[in-house]
């Protein structure tokens, strides 16, 4: 269990939605906050309620995709709390739409954000934190759709298995250090990811003209009715940063937030079983795969713990 009282967080995409729920949640629990936007409206913004509380919490303007801006911040964090034990990787774009119809602009703004973002806070923060040794955990933002690939949202779910894993094998690289690394799946949660993501993207990434429907090249369009649903009954940026700080304190692999996506996580896994071939091996590769089986088989999955009572 991680003590995290007296540590300092830094929170990427930190002023509004998860990452503002995260830093709510860190500094009640008694840390130190950064929260660290693209965003100076919505730091303002943010800094106005925090300054109502007795919490400590400072405000950096960051792009996630500036790696100049990431040394700079990462500066100015130490000088302002000292050394970073918890990064919180949650700054993130949902951009959308069908990949038959996607643009290179689509493409470099979502990875720039989306992996890239979390790329440069690694190679940033990482080294930093392990020089200092001391207790921490490092924590990336994928989504359910990480784990559970959908239709309309491939270049989302792209980035979103990709942070995934390379945060597993982050991981085991951490194995023997004093840090810990944890994937975050979140489900619908009460945020702006969609005028944020209009909001943030680049003048020169912007598409000329929208993109064509899916049926114009071809595509089959989705018979299935779309859903209703109340986005006011989508999970609070408050509940979700609870879920974080407890997940953080376990030093989870994983990190979740609905039980409602068992039937997802459990459909994709099925059907990987499934693909399994059923001949028996070839008596001449019979080693060989079998020391490639005893790699690939990762004992870090085994250590993430059930969850026995609710939040």
């Amino acid at each position: 269990m991680l003590n995290v009282s007296g540590k300092t967080a830094f929170i990427t995409g930190g002023a509004s939605g998860m990452g503002w729920g995260m830093a709510k949640a860190f500094g009640e629990a008694g840390m130190r906050v950064i929260i660290a936007d693209i965003r100076q409206d919505a730091l303002d913004q943010a800094m106005e309620g925090f300054a109502k509380t007795n919490l400590a919490v400072h405000a950096i303007k960051l792009d996630v995709a500036d790696r100049d801006g990431w040394a700079r911040a990462a500066d100015e964090a130490e000088a302002q709390f000292g050394n970073i034990h918890v990064l919180a990787l949650n700054a993130g774009v949902g951009v959308t739409g069908s990949m038959l119809t996607a643009t290179y602009k689509d493409w470099d703004f979502n990875m720039s954000v989306n992996v890239g973002g979390v790329v440069n806070g690694l190679v940033t923060m990482l080294p930093r934190m392990l020089k200092h040794g001391e207790e921490g955990q490092i924590v990336v933002t994928s989504s359910t759709g990480g784990f559970s690939a959908v239709g309309n949202a491939g270049l989302y779910c792209a980035a979103k298995f990709c942070v995934a894993g390379m945060f597993e094998s982050l991981a085991t690289d951490l194995r023997g250090t004093a840090l810990g690394a944890s994937v975050f799946f979140p489900g619908p949660v009460q945020t702006q990811l969609g005028s944020t993501t209009n909001a943030t993207r680049p003048e020169h990434l912007r598409n000329d003209a929208p993109p064509p429907a899916p049926e114009a090249v071809g595509a089959k369009k989705d018979a299935r009715p779309a859903p209703g649903f109340d986005p006011n009954l989508f999970m609070s940026s408050e509940e979700v940063g609870e879920r974080v700080l407890r997940g953080i304190r376990r030093r989870d692999l994983f990190i979740m937030t609905h039980p409602e996506f068992q039937r997802g996580i459990e459909a994709r896994s099925n059907a990987l079983v499934r693909a399994i071939p059923v001949e028996a091996p070839n008596e001449v590769r019979a080693n060989l795969v079998a020391q490639f089986g005893t790699l690939m088989y990762n004992p870090i999955y085994d250590e993430q713990q059930p969850l026995d009572e609710p939040l």
